[in-house]
């Protein structure tokens, strides 16, 4: 990872979004989050699946079935989440001890200050929660509205 974000996680993110947005009121369902976002049905079916290993979401499964939120927006921390959905935090070589073959490593002290920046990234991103990310659920409700009527 060079703390930019995969798409699995950009993903997630957006999904949690939609949900805190909706409210736990109604059920959503993937092919509605997939027309808003435009992203495609399987990769959200994966998503879907981890977040609700994760414990995040809650499926329901049935012809009435669909997915919500299964914890209030504010219990829901950003940077547990990033951390869940990331598959690694390397941002260099150096940061993975069993495959490092960098010369340098035993001097290098970029090692050091990389480790703190990904360590101040995180701090930031634990400070905020889902419920911080939708302070105005109304504004988003309408632009997702406005979205799947294009």
């Amino acid at each position: 990872m060079s703390l930019r974000l995969t798409s699995y996680t950009d993903y997630a993110l957006r999904v949690l979004i939609f949900l805190a947005a909706k409210g736990n009121d109604e059920l959503s369902s993937i092919r509605e989050i997939s027309e808003v976002y435009g992203i495609s049905k399987n990769h959200l079916m994966k998503i879907i699946y981890g977040l609700g290993k994760m414990g995040i979401i809650k499926t329901i499964r049935g012809r009435n079935g669909g997915i919500r939120l299964a914890k209030e927006p504010k219990d829901i921390n950003i940077g547990a989440v990033v951390r869940q959905t990331e598959e690694d935090f390397r941002i260099v070589e150096c940061f993975d001890s069993d495959h490092n073959v960098c010369v340098i490593s035993p001097v290098c002290t970029l090692r050091h200050i990389l480790h703190e920046a990904l360590a101040a990234y995180l701090h930031v991103l634990d400070q905020y929660t889902l419920a911080d990310l939708v302070a105005d659920p109304k504004s988003y409700r309408i632009h997702f509205m406005k979205q799947s009527e294009t």
